[in-house]
């Protein structure tokens, strides 16, 4: 199949803590991080969000060269909606498993946005995290 992922072949994707709730958190000093995943039909995509400079990847590619085409809109929503500013302090890097392309695309763009609701939350204020 030429999905999303078919350069890459299987990545783990499943975290001992992500089996009881929607989001693992994990800090190792000064790095501020959250994991996040997002779920359509059989695609899982898990979101790993840190501070940076507003770089976004979908299994090591940048978002604006993920495929179909068509679905690019769908996945560019996110900063569409909370505008370029929200993510220009942080890096969010996606691996994207299962499913078919369409699936893997809103699987992605579900993790894009709660990983970035989870780091405003943790990391921000809870103010900001209400408003976006």
């Amino acid at each position: 199949s030429s999905g999303i992922n078919a350069e890459y072949g299987a990545l783990p994707l499943v975290c001992p803590t992500e089996q009881h709730g929607t989001m693992s958190t994990k800090t190792k000093g000064p790095a501020q991080s959250v994991q996040v995943f997002g779920r359509k039909k059989t695609a899982t995509a898990v979101a790993h969000c840190k501070r940076g400079n507003g770089l976004i990847k979908v299994n090591g590619r940048p978002l604006e060269l993920v495929q179909p085409e068509m679905l690019k809109d769908k996945l560019l929503e996110p900063k569409a909606l909370l505008g370029e500013e929200r993510f220009a302090g942080v890096d969010i890097r996606v691996r994207v498993r299962g499913g078919g392309h369409v699936a893997q695309i809103y699987a992605i763009r579900q993790a894009i946005s709660k990983a970035l609701v989870a780091y405003y939350q943790k990391y921000v204020d809870e103010a900001s995290k209400k408003e976006i």
